[in-house]
């Protein structure tokens, strides 16, 4: 009976590491394509080389 309760702990710690992980870089990901819009917006004149 240790051994599944032991094993639920662990998975219960990796799915939330997992979504952690999962949501840093779906927000990661939201933040540099914000960045990157507004670098493009400031310098057009470099985007159309």
């Amino acid at each position: 009976m240790a051994f599944f309760a032991s094993f639920i702990q662990t998975a219960v710690k990796f799915v939330f590491m997992a979504a952690v992980a999962g949501c840093g870089l779906f927000f990661g990901k939201k933040l540099r394509d914000r960045k990157d819009e507004k670098t493009a917006a400031e310098t057009p004149a470099q985007n159309e080389k």
